[in-house]
C-alpha cells in the first residue's frame, strides 16, 4: 500500500462507489473514514460548516483563523456553485448524505452513514493529475484530512452530548 491512500477508512469502504469518482476516474484515490458517537443529521450539519473554514490546522488553512467552535444552522441551507474551505466549489449533495466538491483537478465526497447510534463519514478525495503528483498530493491531504476529521469528530460529539444533556 502506498503510504497517504488510506487512513481510517475499511477495504469495503475504499470500494464502494462515491461520486467523486465520476468526476476523476482515472485520478489517484485516497480515502478516509471515521467513526463518530453522533447523529448523522449533526455530522452533516457539521460538514457545512466547511463552506466557512477548513477545521484542519488552522494556522496552516485557515491564515491562523479559529475554524468556528460554534455550529451556524443557517450553512446547511445548500446549493450547487456554493464556496467550501476557500478553494473548493459544491457539485452536488444529497441533504445528509453526502457533499462533492471540486477544485481544479480535485474532487472531494464527504458522505454520512449510520453506523449503530452513531455516524461512519468517509471522505474519499481524487486527484486527476499525473500519478506521481496525485500521490504527493495524497500524501499531504492524509495529514490535513487526519486533523480535519478527528476535529469535527469531536464536535459534533460535543454538539451531541449536549443534545442529550437537553432532553435529560
Amino acid at each position: 500500500m502506498i503510504p497517504g491512500l488510506v487512513w481510517g477508512a475499511t477495504e469495503a469502504e475504499c470500494e464502494d462507489p462515491l461520486p467523486c469518482d465520476a468526476l476523476e476516474p482515472g485520478g489517484v484515490q485516497a480515502d478516509r473514514a471515521i467513526s463518530i458517537a453522533a447523529p448523522p443529521t449533526v455530522v452533516y450539519a457539521w460538514l457545512c460548516q466547511l463552506r466557512i473554514a477548513p477545521y484542519s490546522y488552522d494556522l496552516l488553512d485557515n491564515l491562523g483563523r479559529r475554524s468556528p467552535h460554534r455550529r451556524d444552522p443557517s450553512l446547511t441551507e445548500l446549493e450547487v456553485g456554493q464556496r467550501f474551505m476557500f478553494a473548493f466549489a459544491l457539485v452536488s449533495f444529497v441533504l445528509g448524505r453526502h457533499l462533492t466538491m471540486v477544485s481544479g483537478k480535485v474532487c472531494v465526497t464527504y458522505a454520512v452513514r449510520p453506523e449503530g447510534a452513531g455516524t461512519r463519514l468517509v471522505v474519499r478525495a481524487r486527484f486527476g493529475m499525473p500519478r506521481i503528483i496525485g500521490r504527493a498530493l495524497a500524501f499531504g491531504d492524509v495529514l490535513m484530512m487526519r486533523k480535519q476529521l478527528l476535529t469535527l469528530k469531536e464536535l459534533a460529539e460535543r454538539e451531541a452530548s449536549e443534545q442529550d444533556a437537553k432532553r435529560r
